[in-house]
């Protein structure tokens, strides 16, 4: 138990700059508290002792604002970081060295008592805000924009970004920067802003009857009549 409990600290040393020494990761880290308190509901809860199980996890919740159900599957090397607002439930499964941002849900979309919550396989990095739903499978090594709404499986080594969720599969495997995640909708809205400039270009239109594209990344808020 407490060499589990070294590796999870060694977790958040390896992959939070910010932390400085064991004693403040230890002591410090509500994504920490919550996954040790998860371990020891997941016990009760597979002995049986489901009430308490459940009630030790709405205690975490108070003292983390993060709420993990007892029946969910966790492996090692989950690093919950900041914390506050992260959903996993009954039926999620998560895999070996995934990193969760706050905000994150990992919900169901069925009423069934059946598996209902996503499948995170491992390395995966799931940004802020972001929201899995129902029984689907984020594969490995993925990257999940912040805010993202996510209700379709998505492949191995893949990125996501948006509300419907796009899936880019990415044609290396080298580490992504997390604010360097493409605006798939932005980026082909712009080369059709394009080429229809092109083609107004050519005819005779006053300056109010003709879209323009953004300029260096710059939207035109007449554009849009804001």
């Amino acid at each position: 138990m407490f060499e589990r409990m070294r590796n999870d600290i060694q977790v958040i040393m390896d992959r939070d700059p910010a932390a400085r020494n064991k004693w403040e990761v230890a002591f410090c880290y509500p994504g920490l508290h919550a996954i040790w308190w998860y371990r020891i509901n997941h016990w009760l809860w597979n002995h049986q002792c489901k009430f308490i199980a459940r009630w030790f996890s709405s205690f975490c919740r108070l003292l983390t604002g993060i709420e993990i159900h007892p029946a969910a599957h966790i492996a090692q090397g989950l690093f919950i970081d900041h914390g506050s607002g992260v959903v996993i439930g009954e039926t999620a499964e998560v895999c070996e060295n995934v990193t969760i941002y706050h905000g994150v849900t990992l919900g169901g979309t069925s009423l069934e008592k059946v598996k209902r919550h996503p499948t995170i396989e491992e390395d995966v990095v799931i940004g802020a805000g972001a929201k899995i739903l129902g029984n689907i499978v984020i594969g490995k090594g993925s990257r999940i924009g912040a805010n993202s709404v996510v209700v379709k499986t998505v492949p191995s080594n893949a990125v996501v970004v948006g509300v419907p969720g796009q899936i880019i599969v990415r044609s290396d495997q080298k580490s992504l920067p997390i604010d360097h995640l493409p605006d798939a909708i932005g980026v082909s809205l712009t080369s059709v802003l394009n080429r229809l400039d092109k083609i107004e270009s050519t005819m005779k239109l006053r300056p109010d009857q003709s879209t323009r594209p953004p300029e260096e990344g710059v939207w035109h808020g007449e554009d849009f009549m804001i």
